[in-house]
């Protein structure tokens, strides 16, 4: 099957022209051994906690053109991906307790994002293994990121080591020292949630500034 995205900017996005590691300093940075296939711990708010590995492969395999939107204000547009819709992961493995409503994604290398459930079940979310063609590796976040193209890339959260289904967001918090007011609780590209209670005409340019020569291709 395959589900597919045109190229349009959204508001206050501007094209990107690399595709590059990109994420907060500590983490972008951090090495982390993406070897082996994709094995993550599923927790909290569903029928049967447990390491899932090998259960992935029972479910359809999805292949998706979508496109990737950065927080800091960049997109690249026609990214062939490959995974498993998460809704037919929740459906068929997670099974999440009827008063789920928030999921958290811990990354190996240290990071961790909470989405809502309600976002996480449209058709074009996936927890992918494959861009391009290619195993993800290191710098796209293999070998299991989450793929959300309607929110922003902050929530795709890169090198899935768990998914910690809760009833909210209550308990968690934003890594830090990384301000929470930075993780909105959806962060849709459409709807330009960018972050809590800071305007996007002050938080768009101190983004643009972090935003690599290569992306910006300059």
């Amino acid at each position: 099957m395959s589900v597919e995205s045109g190229p349009e900017l959204p508001p206050g996005q501007t094209l990107g022209h690399a595709f590059i590691r990109f994420g907060l300093g500590r983490f972008r940075t951090k090495p982390v051994v993406c070897d082996g296939p994709a094995r993550f711990e599923l927790r909290g708010m569903v029928a049967k906690p447990r390491a899932i590995d090998r259960e992935l492969g029972t479910l359809e395999r999805i292949s998706q053109t979508s496109d990737f939107h950065c927080v800091t204000t960049w997109s690249v547009f026609g990214r062939e991906w490959q995974g498993f819709r998460f809704a037919e992961f929740c459906a068929a493995l997670a099974q999440p307790l009827p008063q789920a409503g928030t999921v958290v994604f811990h990354g190996r290398d240290g990071y961790r994002c909470a989405m809502q459930l309600s976002d996480l079940l449209a058709p074009d979310v996936l927890l992918a293994d494959t861009l391009d063609e290619n195993p993800l590796g290191l710098v796209h976040g293999g070998p299991l990121r989450l793929v959300a193209p309607a929110h922003y890339g902050y929530k795709n959260v890169k090198h899935i080591v768990a998914i910690e289904f809760r009833k909210d967001r209550r308990g968690y918090r934003f890594p830090r020292p990384y301000p929470a007011l930075m993780d909105h609780p959806r962060a849709r590209v459409a709807m330009e949630e960018r972050a809590q209670l800071v305007p996007n005409w002050l938080i768009r340019p101190i983004y643009r500034m972090f935003v690599p020569r290569a992306i910006k291709g300059g």
